[in-house]
């Protein structure tokens, strides 16, 4: 059993394997949220300024209650340096901003702007099948949305990893916990690419980090390219999950219409050499048959 120690800043608790120094986080300001259960290796705040400015720091170097080999504090710091080039490189609108980053005496932060909205996959307080069922769910809420919000939500992630394309990098660990949706303002922004890679690369870890509901055939395969059309089916499955039936990508569970469905179902075939190409290739694919099944009226 993991040992546990429970700490607490600016009154609010969180839990960690072994105890751990927060001083740092006194210049940046007041700490109004923790973010402590994430698998990642990281502990996360929401931090407001004296002038009202919200932040979103990313720490690592404290051994999270999650926190195993793969991701304990020295892979979990390794991870987050080499994750600053990646948010620099690959600054967009649909992405959170990052603002600044430092090293602390044991660890390192990133320090982001603090996007309004909620995480679509909130495992640790929606776990499946409340995620599907409950109505407080933000997955749920989002399935609710029209059509329409959803097709155009599924656009701004494919205008970002088009953008990615062209820079020459690798989706890796793409999933609905990536995403946080504003339903206020209909917005969506994509708030991890930690693991992003420039260049293709071969697949030698077998099983690769992410979440099998996105994860192609070729992320479970030791020696198996990851490339663009790798990134075509990660695009593919999470169309499926915002408009789809996720796993079940029957038509049966399609929301939108046919020339859509026709689009995506080619991005996850199994077979890559029946994929499209690129993201690129896909984009375009997909806005021809938005306007072929009317979802969206060009002005």
């Amino acid at each position: 059993m993991t040992d546990t120690v429970h700490l607490e800043v600016d009154g609010h608790a969180f839990v960690l394997q072994e105890s751990h120094s927060f001083e740092w986080l006194r210049p940046l300001g007041k700490v109004f949220r923790v973010f402590d259960q994430q698998d990642s290796g990281n502990l996360s705040f929401g931090i407001v300024q004296q002038d009202g400015t919200r932040l979103f720091v990313k720490y690592a170097g404290a051994r999270t209650i999650h926190a195993s080999k793969l991701n304990s504090p020295p892979e979990a710091i390794r991870s987050l340096r080499f994750s600053v080039p990646v948010y620099e490189d690959l600054a967009h609108d649909a992405l959170i901003r990052l603002r600044d980053h430092f090293a602390t005496d044991r660890g390192y932060v990133c320090v982001f702007d603090w996007v309004d909205g909620e995480c679509l996959h909130s495992q640790w307080y929606f776990p499946a099948p409340a995620k599907y069922e409950d109505p407080r769910s933000p997955y749920y809420r989002f399935r609710q949305l029209p059509v329409q919000a959803r097709v155009q939500a599924m656009e701004q992630i494919l205008d970002f990893h088009i953008e990615m394309e062209r820079k020459g990098y690798e989706a890796v660990d793409f999933y609905d916990g990536s995403l946080i949706y504003d339903f206020e303002q209909n917005t969506i922004k994509i708030c991890d690419i930690d693991l992003y890679r420039k260049g293709s690369f071969t697949n030698t870890m077998g099983r690769m980090w992410g979440s099998s509901r996105f994860m192609s055939p070729e992320e479970f395969e030791l020696g198996a390219p990851i490339d663009a059309v790798t990134n075509v089916f990660n695009m593919g499955a999470m169309a499926f999950a915002l408009l789809g039936g996720e796993k079940d990508r029957s038509y049966a569970k399609w929301d939108a219409r046919d020339a859509l469905y026709k689009v995506v179902i080619r991005a996850v075939d199994p077979d890559r050499s029946r994929r499209y190409a690129s993201v690129g290739e896909l984009g375009e694919a997909w806005r021809l048959a938005v306007r072929q099944d009317l979802c969206i009226v060009d002005e």
